[in-house]
């Protein structure tokens, strides 16, 4: 290849690198409007749709309540007078702020189990009732936050009838429509892959307006949906004719298969063009180990893990595990003797696992299982393991049983927050099957993670192999607002007792 067509693939998938593009160019202007459909927290993406709808319905809450005070005392006028006093900007707030978790907790922003409207009503009505108790509690905690008699019973049904009438007018498919238009190079299971995943997020807005295989040989043939249109000889005409928005690339081998002079002048007219491996990343929060070069990775944007962060997230962590070994400490004696009453001493269970730059500890639980059921060779836990105690079941599905492991996290052996400590011996296993797993040892070992949010307990290879996934992702990504969310996302797991054994 001739030194003005040299290309490379930078951080993100990105071409980058120089290339002598003919004067005669005939490629026209690209104006179009990317990024509408994803917006970026904390090295998460989460759809412009949900949290355009989570900021709307903080404006109906509002508007519940105005409608509400002025119903309350009969008259329009009372509004002006009512928020004359800026004390009732702070209710509002605080009633805003219950609601919009309690709608979190419920799951009511995750659109893809809301598309069903007796789902959205069940679940609506179990959001507002949670709000009014809790409600009904921070008003017996905190008295100056109360609004006024009657003005939160009335508005209650108020708000429930906006957001109903709300999601079922944006369930409208005019405002569903596809925001980008997406052209896919390549045929293979990545390409299928990442197809799937996203036609089963109608929220992302995205069109696949169909693949590009190398030789042009299977135009018409069906791939998950749409099927083949061209080649990539074919690249610009394609993109011309089809007003693609953004250029994915799936191929297994791209050395002289990609036409770069072609995508050079593309992404010069400002057409994103990504490879496959990092929109995946982006709309999964997972890195996919299937397609993962050593190259992307080497040359990826992230895995920042400043003195200052680390500082930080250490002096968190033995802030809030003291707080949470004190506030906790009735339960945990409770739990003890109940452990103690079911099934005799001792009380906690201790297993030496892999932590922070492969150094060996001794993590604390509670003692789940029966007596003498852990001797032998680890094995992984299974839905209906007859080595749990009845009490073990309960403690399991609410995370209980993890609580000594504050103690860890007192000690720096483990964080709050970070890739789930394994056994040694599955750490050998997996290290030989999976490939980059020892990286997970780079941070601490969290009592939490991304992980244990996003995916099931991992009781086989393929299902650890998908957890590292989900580790690999964190550790790149690592941050204190990340870390939040995921403490965040964990309380609704505990909750629900989803995802433990």
């Amino acid at each position: 290849m001739a030194d003005q067509d040299r290309l490379n693939f930078g951080a993100e998938g990105g071409l980058t690198g120089r290339v002598a593009l003919p004067v005669s160019s005939s490629f026209k202007l690209i104006n179009r409007n990317y990024g509408k459909t994803l917006v970026r927290i904390g090295g998460h993406y989460f759809p412009r749709k949900t949290l355009t709808l989570a900021l709307w319905e903080s404006c109906l809450i509002v508007a519940s309540l105005l409608a509400a005070t002025a119903l309350r005392f009969h008259h329009l006028s009372s509004i002006r007078d009512f928020l004359a006093d800026s004390h009732n900007w702070y209710r509002f707030l605080a009633v805003t702020v219950v609601c919009q978790v309690c709608f979190y907790y419920n799951e009511l922003y995750d659109l893809r189990t809301t598309r069903s409207r007796s789902v959205l009503l069940i679940r609506s009505l179990r959001a507002l009732g949670t709000a009014f108790l809790a409600l009904a509690l921070l008003y017996y905690c905190l008295p100056p936050l109360v609004l006024g008699r009657g003005i939160a019973l009335l508005a209650t049904p108020l708000a429930l009838a906006l957001m109903l009438a709300w999601r079922l007018a944006i369930s409208d498919d005019r405002f569903n429509r596809p925001l980008e238009r997406v052209l896919i190079l390549g045929t293979g299971n990545s390409a299928a892959g990442l197809t799937r995943e996203i036609l089963s997020r109608p929220e992302l807005q995205y069109k696949i307006v169909g693949f590009l295989d190398e030789k042009g040989e299977n135009i018409s043939r069906p791939l998950v949906s749409p099927g083949i249109i061209g080649g990539i000889s074919q690249l610009e005409e394609i993109v011309d004719r089809e007003c693609i928005d953004r250029v994915v690339i799936s191929l297994g081998e791209r050395r002289g298969v990609l036409p770069f002079r072609a995508m050079a002048a593309l992404k010069l007219q400002g057409l994103p063009i990504e490879d496959a491996q990092s929109v995946y990343e982006r709309l999964t929060g997972r890195i996919m180990l299937e397609q993962l070069r050593p190259s992307w990775l080497i040359l990826s944007d992230g895995f920042n893990k400043s003195r200052l962060l680390l500082a930080a997230k250490r002096a968190i962590d033995i802030v809030v595990s003291s707080v949470l070994i004190l506030l906790t400490l009735p339960l945990m004696m409770l739990i003890s003797l109940a452990i103690l009453l079911e099934s005799g001493s001792p009380i906690l269970f201790r297993q030496e696992r892999i932590g922070l730059g492969g150094s060996t500890f001794q993590i604390l639980k509670f003692r789940s299982m029966l007596q003498g059921s852990e001797k032998g060779r680890p094995r992984w836990t299974s839905d209906a393991d007859p080595r749990i105690t009845r009490l073990g079941r309960f403690l399991r599905k609410f995370r209980l049983d993890e609580l000594p492991q504050l103690i860890n996290i007192l000690r720096g052996e483990m964080s709050l927050v970070g890739p789930r400590p394994e056994v040694p011996y599955f750490c050998e296993l997996l290290e030989k099957e999976i490939p980059f797993f020892n990286q997970r040892h780079v941070v601490r070992p969290g009592l939490t993670g991304w992980a244990q949010v996003k995916y099931q307990y991992g009781a086989t290879l393929e299902e650890s192999k998908t957890k590292f996934e989900f580790d690999l992702f964190y550790i790149k990504h690592l941050s204190l607002l990340l870390d939040l969310a995921i403490i965040f996302e964990t309380v609704k797991v505990v909750l629900w007792g989803r995802g433990a054994k």
